[in-house]
């Protein structure tokens, strides 16, 4: 089956191995995402259209799922966040992410397993919109049984490390 007939049919074509010079890129692109390609060709040893081309490849591949800024949340006015565990009716799981996503303030969503099924994060003004955004929008959600919220009183981003090579 082809990569593309792999995609039509909701399947995710098998990764190709990652070499040193495409984790090098993965650990520069990873500390700053907004490398310009002449300065990830020359840290990593290889022409600008060689560098162009590999991360293309990463993106098209899937490695790479995109770009974004790490934000400060409390700065820009996120001060309340939470991870909120819910069961869920089962096998409702793309039902329920579709809806979650949609949330504002939305940061992750996780299926899991363990004594609830899907763990969320978010990012409200305050306790109250947070509040409102538990018992109006999440918990009239159809298939969620029930919640518990988890405040974060303080939270550490740390710097994504790519696996290294076994």
């Amino acid at each position: 089956m082809t990569a593309e007939q792999m995609a039509d049919a909701g399947q995710d074509p098998p990764a190709r191995p990652l070499d040193a010079i495409d984790r090098d890129i993965l650990r520069m692109l990873q500390t700053d995402g907004r490398a310009s390609i002449r300065s990830v060709a020359e840290h990593v040893h290889v022409s600008r259209a060689n560098a162009y081309a590999r991360i293309n490849r990463l993106i098209d591949d899937g490695v790479i799922r995109g770009f974004s800024a790490r934000v400060n949340h409390e700065r820009a006015g996120q001060a309340a966040s939470a991870y909120i565990t819910l069961k869920i009716v089962q096998n409702s799981w793309r039902t329920v992410r579709e809806q979650l996503q949609a949330l504002p303030g939305a940061a992750h969503i996780a299926l899991v397993s363990g004594d609830f099924d899907v763990l969320l994060l978010v990012h409200t003004a305050d306790n109250r919109a947070l509040r409102e955004l538990v018992l109006t929008k999440i918990q009239a959600i159809p298939e969620v049984l029930s919640t518990r919220t988890l405040l974060v009183f303080e939270e550490t981003d740390l710097d994504p490390q790519l696996p290294r090579e076994s």
